[in-house]
């Protein structure tokens, strides 16, 4: 299909585009919110070319678009009352109104649910093109299912073309973030997806609302979606994006300890920090942050980085909406880096007896965190287990279950594919901890203590305020590894050729344990706790 790119100045653009939409074709038109891919809303066969060019599944409802008050009625079995006031105060605009369909509306527009979403943009081209088709339009964003959502009519290209009939370029979208749906057939209302009109603006008119759970959480298993975009996971980049809560220094801090390339995703003025980054406008400005998050997000791939760290929006006004939008952009995966005690690294050389160190200061009152026990949840994961299977051998996984012993053979039989495995694991992993850390702090910890061995080698050496490191003889350590671990000297000898040498632990750290002796070693681990918690 060859794809009409059309300057909505161009004398004829709106009678151009009209007159696809009647023969139903399929048109990206400029919204203030973001590109929507319209159809005829009463057409099921049109409505079904919007899902196959865009890879949409079909149970996701779509948006009726209007250009006037009286475009609604034929489409609703009962105008709600509350649709007067929103519509005096907000429309035309970045708002969407669910009410009861009528049978006029068909079930691929609404995606089997009896009820039908309405809205009257502001983008003077998209009401012109609407008036001149003389149709209700049926208009999700002109992305490809999954990725950011189009703000410039050079994104619908790189989605869309050859997939579309037209596209209509009206510049730049001024929102940059789909509109806030509120659903008017309940009481209260519920606001099921925020947007450009925030949930305050809306209670100046209806009072109190009710926010939908789906705002900040996935979907229960089976529970189907009452608007557009609530899916577990939209507008992502091919890369990994993690959302992350905290200050900007804890953040570039964070950032610095990666040990693969990441893309930061930041605010006006923070990306000169990084090698790799994307601004997406003003701190403390959320209209700002709307307007360019999706433009940052689909330029994330273009940095080659396969992970990409964001800083938390704000999330008052339509900064709630960009958060919403990130949240599924990362597929939920946050990380919060704003701890209330002090958070300490314990590591060293396997065998060097860190457990017993561990132990002291788990009498003190401190949560102990065993990385090691919740690297064994990480190969749990689903996405996980995939990566290890192809890099490390499907046979690894016996009737659904990890080999670890297998695996640390291959893992540790050189430097690269230790690397390599800290790769896969290591992001997980800093997202479990961090999940321990903050469930240790809500039961009361004094200080929170992260066992890990390989330490230095993943980046939650930028949580800590303190690492402490813990050696003994390697002779000894030999010995105390093959007896855990029920392996031989030789399997045993790998393992610690494959880690930092002693020295190496020792220039990193900012405390020594030496644990010759475990009792002279827990007395001084039971010394450094205590004065740190004065």
């Amino acid at each position: 299909m060859n794809t009409l790119y059309i300057n909505s100045n161009e004398p004829g653009a709106a009678e151009k585009a009209a007159e696809i939409l009647q023969s139903g074709g399929i048109v990206a038109i400029p919204t203030e919110t973001v590109y929507g891919l319209a159809a005829n809303a009463l057409d099921p066969g049109a409505v079904k070319k919007i899902f196959e060019a865009k890879g949409r599944p079909q149970d996701n409802p779509l948006i009726v678009h209007v250009s006037s008050l009286e475009e609604i009625p034929p489409l609703v079995s009962k105008m709600s009352p509350a649709l007067y006031p929103l519509a005096e105060k907000f429309w035309p605009g970045p708002l969407t109104l669910i009410m009861k369909k009528s049978d006029l509306v068909p079930d691929e527009v609404t995606a089997g649910l009896d009820t039908v979403a309405i809205r009257m943009p502001s983008h003077p081209a998209a009401r012109e093109i609407i008036r001149k088709s003389g149709l209700p339009l049926a208009a999700p964003s002109a992305n490809a299912s999954g990725r950011p959502s189009p703000t410039k009519a050079s994104h619908v290209k790189e989605d869309l073309d050859g997939r579309i009939d037209a596209v209509i370029d009206g510049g730049d979208c001024s929102v940059g973030v789909e509109s806030t749906v509120i659903s008017l057939v309940s009481d209260p209302p519920v606001l099921l997806r925020p947007g450009g009109i925030s949930p305050a603006q809306l209670e100046e008119v209806l009072g109190k609302i009710e926010i939908s759970h789906a705002v900040f959480e996935k979907l229960a298993e089976g529970e189907k979606a009452q608007s557009p975009g609530m899916k577990y996971k939209h507008y992502a980049p091919k890369a990994k994006v993690t959302l992350i809560k905290g200050s900007f220094e804890k953040y570039e801090k964070f950032l610095l300890a990666q040990k693969t390339a990441t893309c930061a995703v930041c605010f006006e003025g923070e990306g000169k920090y990084f090698e790799h980054s994307l601004e997406y406008g003003i701190k403390g400005d959320a209209g700002s942050q709307a307007e360019h998050i999706f433009d940052a997000l689909r330029r994330v791939d273009e940095t080659g980085c396969e992970n990409a760290f964001v800083r938390f929006p704000d999330m008052q006004g339509v900064g709630l909406a960009v958060y919403n939008r990130l949240l599924r952009s990362a597929a939920f995966n946050v990380i919060d880096l704003d701890f209330t005690r002090p958070v300490y690294g314990l590591t060293g050389p396997t065998g060097s007896g860190k457990t017993t160190i561990g132990e002291v200061f788990s009498s003190h009152g401190c949560n102990v965190i065993d990385t090691d026990l919740l690297a064994r949840k990480a190969v749990e994961n689903p996405q996980v287990i995939k990566d290890i299977s192809e890099s490390f051998g499907a046979d690894l996984f016996e009737s659904g279950t990890l080999n670890r012993r297998k695996l640390a053979r291959r893992a540790f039989s050189s430097p690269e594919n230790t690397l390599l495995l800290n790769k896969i694991t290591h992001p997980e992993i800093t997202k479990l901890t961090i999940e321990e850390i903050h469930l240790g702090e809500g039961r009361g910890a004094k200080a929170s203590v992260i066992d890990a061995p390989v330490l230095f080698e993943s980046p939650l050496t930028a949580v800590c305020d303190k690492i402490i490191c813990v050696t003994a003889p390697e002779e000894e350590r030999i010995k105390r590894i093959s007896l855990r671990d029920g392996i031989t000297e030789q399997e045993a000898r790998v393992r610690v050729a494959a880690q930092k040498s002693i020295s190496e632990y020792a220039a990193l750290s900012d405390v020594i344990i030496e644990n010759t002796d475990p009792v002279t070693a827990a007395q001084a681990a039971g010394k450094f706790i205590t004065e740190e918690l004065k």
